[in-house]
């Protein structure tokens, strides 16, 4: 929702007046609002690699969590056909 004209130019007095009566606050809540902008281009840039990510290689952790389910369908498996084995050897012939 927009400012009205009469809110921000009531904004524009408030910030003239912080600004010739503490001029080293003003500073600072400068400098906080230049980080905060930073640090949300930076996101900005970080979802839009993400997106192009998606397109193309797939994240760590999915390759991570793929590998685990490999790694333990592996161990079942190789469980599984020593429990057979065991049990064939064990039957009289």
């Amino acid at each position: 929702m927009a400012w009205s004209q009469d809110e921000e130019r009531m904004l524009a007095l408030i910030e003239q007046h912080l600004t010739d009566e503490d001029p080293r606050l003003a500073a600072r809540l400068e400098s906080f609002n230049e980080r905060v902008e930073r640090r949300q281009s930076r996101q900005r840039g970080r979802r839009r690699d993400d997106h192009v990510r998606r397109r193309g290689m797939p994240r760590r952790s999915t390759i991570i969590i793929v590998v685990s389910w490999l790694l333990i369908a592996t161990l079942i498996a190789t469980l599984l056909i020593m429990a057979l084995h065991h049990d064939a050897a064990a039957l009289p012939a």
